[in-house]
């Protein structure tokens, strides 16, 4: 008689569902908790911590992405593992995302690449697209948004282009950090160089999250630093083009 397999649980902040903003099409998003960057712009500093969410057996969350499966794959989405940081919990990260496959749903994984190494073969065979965030161009610049290094972020990106996964990019122009020419130039030129990247997101600076950082008693640094003008970012835009990118 075999043994049955024990449910593969994790931290799990919150789900929903969302069109235009997490892969294409309308798609279910699992947020998991945990995080290890500490991004100056960042909007949801409450998943941070994994003891901040929910635990949750992999067939539970499933259960409830199997519910919406008519109305998702009627406007060609699909299903996507974020954050926080998914591959903080690779095992559970890879349950979802076999799961969601087997829903015949296609399969997104956003991530900031930085624990690429935890993302094993076997997840990235279930993950059809990476939404890959590069936060910027320069490991001085990476680090003092992140706290962390930009190389893991890169070496991943470069693994994903040896397996021929197809990438989003996402940079956030933040005003006098990453709006540097510098910076989006070399991004811009590291991304055209993986072969697979299909599109380039250019995502404004806001500061919309600021309320969370404050109800957490954190000091929000960037509350005095402006939205990008639009100006600003069609040029940030025009940057990727100018490497034969698609970019919004």
């Amino acid at each position: 008689m075999t043994a049955a397999l024990a449910p593969v649980t994790g931290s799990v902040h919150s789900w929903d569902i969302s069109t235009g903003v997490d892969g294409p099409g309308t798609r279910f998003v699992a947020f998991l908790s945990g995080c290890p960057l500490r991004c100056l712009y960042c909007q949801n500093p409450d998943t941070w911590a994994r003891g901040n969410g929910i635990r949750c057996d992999a067939d539970d969350m499933l259960g409830e992405a199997a519910k919406y499966v008519p109305f998702i794959t009627a406007s060609g989405g699909g299903a996507t593992v974020s954050g926080g940081e998914p591959l903080q919990q690779p095992g559970f990260a890879s349950a979802l995302l076999r799961g969601f496959r087997e829903l015949g749903l296609h399969t997104a994984l956003d991530t900031s690449g930085f624990l690429g190494r935890a993302a094993s073969d076997e997840l990235l065979d279930a993950t059809d697209l990476v939404l890959l965030d590069i936060k910027a161009g320069q490991p001085e610049t990476y680090r003092r948004l992140t706290g962390r290094d930009l190389d893991p972020t890169l070496r991943f990106a470069e693994r994903l282009a040896a397996r021929g996964t197809p990438v989003w990019v996402r940079y956030v122009l933040v005003p006098g950090i990453t709006d540097a020419p510098a910076e989006v130039e070399t991004v811009a030129r590291f991304a055209a160089g993986l072969g697979v990247v299909d599109r380039v997101d250019v995502l404004p600076f806001h500061t919309l999250g600021s309320a969370k950082w404050a109800e957490l008693g954190r000091r929000f640094v960037l509350a005095d630093t402006p939205a990008p003008t639009a100006a600003q970012v069609e040029r940030a835009r025009m940057t990727f083009r100018e490497q034969g990118l698609i970019a919004y």
